[in-house]
Order: C-alpha cells, then structure tokens, then sequence
C-alpha cells in the first residue's frame, strides 16, 4: 500500500495549485477609516459617514456651527437622522438647533471630517459652517486676564496680570461683553501600592472653585481681557467699591456697558452649558503627583484630576465674537 508521503508534492512540481477560490481583488477592497483615508469614488462617496474624532487637548479641532436656529427640524424622524449622525441624543440636538444664536453641533480633529460633516448635514437640510480653533482663537493666550482698569472719557487702559504690559482701546471699540461663571474641582487621591489587586487608599481631598467672570471684546484687539470677581483690583470704581467682590464685578460691567456706545451683552453662557457640554464638554485632566517611599519596603503614588470648563467658556466666548465680526446676512 502507498504511503501517506508518497501523494505530496515536491518543490520541483510546482507551485500548489489553490483549493479555494480566489477573495476579492485588491481593487475590490477599500480600508476603513481608522487605518487610511478612504478612496473617494462615486459610489463610497455617498456611504462615507463621519466618525467624529475628537482632538486630543493640545491638537487643533474644527467645530460645525448650526447657522440654521430659526428654521429646526420640522419632524421627528429628520431630528433624529441629524442626531444619529452626529452621534448626539435627540433631546440635546433639538436644544442646540433650537437655540436662538449659533452653537456648535459637532467638533473633530481635520478638516477633511468636518467638510463631510457639513455635505451630510446639508443633505439633511441644515445650513453649517466650520470653525477652526485657529480662526476663533481659542489658545491660551487668546484670552488674558486683567488686574486692573483705569480710564478717561475717550479711552481704556486695561492692566494684564503678571506684569506691567496694558493695552489700550477706545470706548468706541468695545463690541461684546459675555458674562460666566468659572468651575473648578480637584480631586487629589494617594493610594499605597501592593501586589494585590486591589491598591489601599491612604488619603483624598477635593478643592472646589467658583469664580464670577467677564470676557470683554474689542475689534482693535485679537485678545480677549478676562476680568475675574476674585482676582481683579476693583480700585478703579473710587466710592462704589464695596466689600463684596461680586457686586463689584456687576458695577463696573454696568459702568463699561453705559460708557461704551457700541458693546452688546451676551448674558446666556450659565444657561448654555448643558447644551454646550455634549459638544464642548468640561475638559478633565488627571496628573500624576509620581511615587514615594514611605518606609522600607511601602511606596506610594499620588494622583491629581481636575474638572475645568474654562475652554468651554473660552470658545463660547470667542464664538460669538466671531459672529458678532462676521454677522450673519
């Protein structure tokens, strides 16, 4: 009888010859998103869907701004095809596209995906436009803070923090001002390293801050000064001045509305934040405080979260200087 070896075929017979038929071609095949960008051709054009990437913290982000607030979704099925695309619930797109200024819907991190965003949604009959952090200017030297204030009848000296520097604008060139509220909350955690899995928690403390604020815009600077109820010198309002520093924040925004003959007042940023923080949510950041010994043998490492929606005040606030520059026709 044959041996088993004696039906395999050697080197010098060739190459074996497949027992399955051949998969699909390699023009057949396109790869996803996630590896490479596809190739556009007429028929994956219209299958492409935006997967809404967000930027990383220091990486440059594009936000679609719905332009379309008087004219929202007039079905439920149409809301919630544009709530599905952008991967929002219903209820938080119909209170975006519902709002009477313009408000981010979504935020990625290139352009390619925001343009796509913008095609699709227009498919959907809403009107956008994309924003770059760039063209808002949502950098942190975009918004600086100042320490103090002084004036005469024609002019504003603005006083930075942290130096001698000041700038200077006329009552004239005052455009906006958006009042806030500024959080703040950090958690630090130390916990005891072992081999088992569970790590012993040695101590927690949490520090939580509330800051009362306003962002004043002119069109003769690019910055914005960010005046704050607890780190501001109120010397500037002479007699007014009281003891309590909130008040003092509303007398002198009440003093700079009156004096300048241009300046519009946008109140509404506390309101917003729920509505805004699907889109531009509160940025956490945890750090490590690193290792420490304790004793031969026992260490330890320290952890520091912080909760902060200081850049989602800060876009909101350059967001509508932008449309306060560039009205919408």
């Amino acid at each position: 009888m044959p041996k088993d070896n004696e039906s395999i075929h050697l080197p010098i017979d060739g190459p074996l010859a497949p027992s399955e038929p051949a998969g699909f071609s390699a023009d057949q095949m396109i790869r996803c998103d996630e590896c490479a960008a596809l190739p556009v051709t007429e028929s994956t054009a219209r299958l492409r869907k935006p997967t809404l990437k967000q930027p990383d913290k220091h990486e440059p982000g594009f936000n679609t701004i719905a332009l379309c607030h008087s004219q929202p979704p007039q079905t439920n099925d149409l809301l919630k095809k544009i709530a599905d695309l952008l991967k929002l619930t219903d209820e938080s797109c119909q209170r975006i596209l519902a709002a009477e200024i313009p408000l981010p819907l979504a935020r990625t991190a290139s352009r390619d995906e925001a343009d796509l965003v913008v095609e699709r949604l227009a498919e959907l009959g809403l009107n956008t436009v994309t924003l770059s952090d760039e063209t808002l200017g949502t950098d942190e030297a975009s918004a600086v803070r100042a320490r103090s204030l002084h004036w005469d009848e024609h002019q504003l000296w603005i006083h930075l923090s942290g130096g001698k520097d000041f700038c200077l604008v006329n009552w004239s060139d005052l455009i906006l001002v958006v009042s806030g509220r500024l959080t703040l909350q950090k958690v630090e955690v130390v916990e005891r390293m072992s081999k088992r899995s569970e790590k012993e928690l040695l101590d927690t403390s949490q520090f939580f801050n509330d800051e009362t604020i306003i962002d004043l815009h002119a069109s003769s600077a690019e910055q914005t000064f960010r005046i704050g109820a607890s780190s501001f010198d109120f010397s500037c309002l002479g007699d007014d001045k009281t003891l309590v520093s909130m008040q003092n924040l509303k007398t002198l925004r009440d003093l700079i509305i009156a004096r300048s003959m241009n300046i519009q007042v946008d109140e509404s940023y506390n309101l917003l934040r729920n509505v805004l923080e699907p889109v531009w949510p509160i940025e956490q950041e945890t750090q490590s405080r690193g290792w420490r010994r304790e004793r031969p043998g026992k260490y330890s490492l320290g952890a520091t979260t912080v909760n902060s929606n200081e850049s989602q005040f800060t876009r909101y606030s350059r967001l509508r200087r932008y449309f306060i520059l560039n009205p919408l026709s």
